[in-house]
């Protein structure tokens, strides 16, 4: 952990509520008048598109039916515990960018003068110096390993997940309407992804400060049967701090309408609040790590 360099994490699946995630920082951001290096997690994957799929046919004829985007074999976990360390000791580092659609593409190759597709990576590049924090969203922020032990260089963890039949459901709407999957195909993927997202992903949010869990409160029993994706509004987000001391209850039950604690160290929120919540509960958090930077 750095006090000079803050490395900021927020680690969760896609469907986790991305958005409403990089909405609420860059709210933050803005009104701090910060310069963060944004780092996404896709970017650190170790395989481009093409290798990826050519992996998991190699895997599948040698009887390994589970390698995936969500473990070790795709993705280069040493690189990222050693941009959080390096970032934290000197404030700098590198990066690269995953290409994601053509649109990317275009905008990617002009900066950096290549001919890359979607689904390729540019070039590594170092951190832009004289940033105030490291900021990183993806999959894998708090991964520790017999090798590697991202936390540990984290200062701020944050956890942003679902409960897993809505993830599902939220991937499984997705595939089919942007991706054109079927369900089975989905299904597929889904059950691939099991023992990595076992080892790998879900013992990360034991490591967080603060999780941000997004409950429905309709039906989600069956999630491969759902007509559609629960709304926020049909959703409460459950808030659990790691340390309640020093966290002002009495204040955020007052500044969020319609919370309320259901135990000594969860706030519940509306659905429809959380980025309101995460506002509230995160900037003075990284505002005094800022001023405590300086002060460094």
């Amino acid at each position: 952990m750095s006090k000079k360099h803050p490395v900021v994490v927020v680690t969760g699946s896609s469907g986790a509520g991305t958005t409403t995630v990089k909405r609420a920082f860059e709210h933050i951001f803005t009104r701090e008048q910060l310069n963060a290096a944004v780092i996404e997690g896709d970017s650190f994957h170790s395989l481009n598109r093409v290798e990826y799929k050519e992996a998991i046919k190699k895997a599948e004829a040698e009887g390994n039916k589970n390698l995936s985007h969500f473990g070790p074999e795709a993705n280069d976990f040493a690189a990222l515990a050693n941009l959080f360390r390096t970032y934290g000791e000197t404030g700098s580092g590198k990066k690269r960018y995953y290409i994601h659609s053509d649109e990317e593409a275009v905008q990617l190759n002009a900066h950096f003068g290549t001919n890359l597709k979607a689904g390729e990576f540019t070039p590594w590049e170092d951190v832009p110096s004289g940033t105030d924090m490291l900021f990183y969203e993806g999959l894998h922020g708090l991964v520790v390993t017999d090798q590697v032990d991202m936390a540990k260089y984290v200062d701020l963890a944050i956890g942003v997940v679902p409960v897993v039949n809505l993830e599902w459901i939220q991937k499984i709407h997705r595939d089919a309407a942007e991706r054109g999957y079927s369900a089975e195909v989905i299904v597929d993927t889904i059950l691939r992804r099991m023992p990595d997202y076992v080892n790998y992903v879900t013992p990360q949010f034991s490591r967080t400060h603060i999780n941000f869990q997004r409950v429905p409160t309709v039906d989600t029993s069956n999630p491969f049967i759902a007509r559609d994706i629960p709304t926020p509004d049909e959703s409460f987000v459950v808030i659990r701090f790691a340390d309640p001391k020093g966290v002002d209850f009495p204040y955020l039950l007052n500044m969020v309408h319609d919370s309320f604690m259901s135990r000594r160290n969860n706030l519940v929120v509306p659905g429809g609040k959380m980025g309101m919540a995460m506002e509230i509960i995160l900037e003075p958090i990284i505002h005094k790590m800022v001023e405590d930077s300086k002060k460094g």
